[in-house]
């Protein structure tokens, strides 16, 4: 279930690509090609319904029911530090907590959730202050009990100070809790408690947008204080492992996590003291339960949902024929059909399809610069801008739409998003697929092909370099073999490396041994300083050369002083000058190349009323305030 999007200021790694994800490695014949193209997706779009969310006020609903889903992997922990990196975990905790405040991406408005700011400006001063002011109704509880703790500024200070604010846990917010003044030195945006319900956040200078660095998920003190207090952060990341009762774990959310069956299910139990209430005073969630399987296999998750097992799913292009263009047929081929004549069970087609525009983020292929690594050939050719578009010149978006996608998606060529108030049309990537460019850019940085049509640099090295992705991930073996494969004709060799999707986490924030990788992001910019510590230089998640001490390159210096300029100019047009030279720069570099933009679908049970449901590209699948129907 997802709640609409939380804006944060630091991105975190992407555990899941797309909802639209393709697996296998058929190649399309062209005839298949384009009875997926425009026609295709036209007739596809017209038997699904697009209902994206426009800040439409949500109608009362009623209790009762069960939601049963699925998740792909097992939790790592349910410690709530411990999800910044781990994606499953995160999907947990989160279901236990709540945030500051809400942001309508629609309206382009901050909202109060679970606090009311008031934003105070001190021009003499040059200094501003976010003064907070939680609900009176927020409380951590526990499954089976009538205990209550008061949510408090407490919780709130400990965490900004002893969790994100110390340097040896490597949060993702870190960096957000610094300004850079006028004379180049770094400050930091201290908080200090008013009352038990009110706090403060100082700002030695005005900031732009100062909800966006000061809105976070809120979180115990209790149990972490004295683990951080007796055993320091290693402390802290030992507690709430998954060996833990899920009973003892305080919610102030949704959702009471009950029971954690490893490799096979985890179940929720409603918070009937969640603070959030529909206009009849019922609080949310409706349903009293969600069940959710631990299936790795998106097969397994198909068969599932044909079965009526699952209340919704997000279907794979190769899925679309059968679940749309074949709902009220039944199933007689294929391993449908043999579980059909098997079992003698026909799958369910109860259920309506929706659909979403293209993604506004995209997985993006990124190359390792750091000089950690100077000693390898393949350092020498990274760190050329020349190469880097030339890679970008020889990444066929065309093909991988066509094949891995089935014509469901759209080529990434921006930076900014369209939601982005920043975002300019006008700016877009330059370096598309085109061989004979490539090979130009390449011939200009010293590489030149032998008689054998062996790309060689001006050593005569041959150009040969890994290319790692997930092993999990059949979306990433389809781009991946495409872009062997294109780069083979330019005559360079590209040797795929699947990983655990950990051990790469592992490689970007740790060892730094790789050399290019497949890697996405939560969160599209929405905000222009979204992503403090992927963009800057001194940022931890700067992919290809992170924690910075110095700008390693002029043009990372002059994005590293765009980004803090921009942060700080309130003046729209001048701010506008500034992330246009921002956004042109990392097109122009191509420290990264983005994909492409899938479009997305999801299928739910019609047991479901649909009045609160809504799917978009922004805010995602909108169910929660989802009921069943009487």
């Amino acid at each position: 279930m997802k709640q609409r999007c939380i804006p944060i200021l630091g991105l975190c790694i992407l555990f899941s690509l797309s909802l639209v994800a393709c697996s296998g490695n058929e190649e399309l014949s062209e005839e298949d090609i384009n009875a997926l193209g425009l026609e295709g997706l036209e007739d596809i779009l017209a038997k699904t319904v697009s209902k994206p969310w426009r800040s439409e006020e949500f109608v009362p609903g009623r209790l009762g029911g069960t939601w049963n889903g699925v998740v792909s992997a097992d939790p790592k922990s349910f410690n709530i530090q411990v999800s910044e990196g781990d994606s499953p975990t995160r999907a947990v905790v989160g279901a236990m907590q709540d945030y500051l405040f809400d942001y309508d991406p629609v309206a382009r408005q901050w909202k109060p959730r679970c606090a009311s700011p008031e934003i105070i400006v001190d021009e003499d001063a040059g200094t501003l202050d976010v003064i907070c002011t939680l609900r009176d109704d927020l409380s951590w509880t526990w499954y089976g009990s009538d205990k209550k703790v008061p949510v408090t500024s407490d919780d709130i200070i400990f965490w900004y100070n002893e969790i994100e604010g110390d340097p040896d846990f490597h949060s993702s917010t870190y960096n957000s809790q610094f300004v850079t003044m006028l004379d180049g030195t770094e400050e930091r945006v201290t908080i200090e408690k008013i009352d038990g319900r009110r706090f403060v956040f100082h700002f030695p200078r005005i900031v732009a947008d100062p909800l966006l660095a000061t809105n976070r998920n809120i979180a115990p003190r209790m149990g972490y204080e004295e683990a951080k207090r007796e055993r320091g952060a290693q402390g802290v990341l030992d507690l709430f492992s998954v060996e833990t009762d899920p009973k003892t774990i305080p919610s102030m959310g949704k959702w009471h996590l009950v029971e954690y069956a490893p490799q096979q299910r985890l179940v929720y139990k409603r918070n009937p003291a969640y603070w959030e209430k529909d206009g009849n005073g019922l609080s949310l969630p409706f349903y009293e339960e969600e069940i959710a399987r631990i299936i790795p296999d998106e097969n397994t998750r198909l068969l599932l949902f044909k079965q009526g097992d699952t209340e919704s799913y997000g279907p794979r292009p190769e899925d679309l024929d059968e679940l749309v263009n074949k709902r009220f047929r039944e199933a007689k081929t294929g391993i449908a059909g043999f579980f059909q004549r098997l079992f003698g069970k026909n799958f369910r087609t109860d259920y309506t399809v929706f659909n979403a525009e293209g993604a506004l983020g995209a997985s993006m292929w990124i190359f390792n610069q750091n000089p950690v690594n100077r000693d390898a050939p393949f350092y020498e050719w990274f760190i050329k801008k020349e190469f880097r578009q030339a890679m970008s010149c020889l990444l066929n978006r065309d093909r991988i739409i066509s094949q891995v996608y089935r014509g469901l998606a759209e080529p990434k060529l921006d930076f900014f998003p369209e939601p982005n108030p920043y975002y300019n049309g006008g700016i877009k990537l330059q370096y598309l697929y085109d061989q004979s460019r490539a090979l130009s850019l390449l011939e200009s940085a010293g590489f030149s092909r032998d008689g054998a049509g062996v790309l060689r640099d001006d050593k005569g090295r041959a150009v040969e370099f890994d290319l790692a992705i997930r092993s999990d991930s059949s979306i990433t073996t389809d781009i991946a073999s495409i872009i062997m494969d294109e780069l083979s004709k330019a005559g360079i060799k590209v040797n795929i490396r699947t990983l655990d999707f950990q051990k790469m986490v592992e490689q970007l924030f740790g060892t730094y041994d790789w050399q290019s990788m497949i890697m996405g992001l939560s969160g599209s910019n929405i905000f222009p300083t979204q992503g403090s510590n992927v963009w800057p230089s001194t940022g931890n998640l700067h992919m290809w050369y992170p924690l910075q001490e110095e700008p390693a390159t002029p043009w990372e210096a002059r994005v590293d002083y765009l980004y803090n300029e921009g942060a700080y100019t309130i003046d729209q047009e001048k701010a506008q000058a500034i992330w246009d030279e921002y956004q042109e720069i990392i097109l122009e570099q191509c420290p990264v190349i983005f994909l492409v933009r899938p479009r997305s679908f999801v299928a739910l049970r019609d047991r479901w009323d649909q009045s609160n449901v809504y799917f978009d590209n922004i805010n995602g699948f909108e169910t929660t305030h989802l009921f069943l129907k009487p």
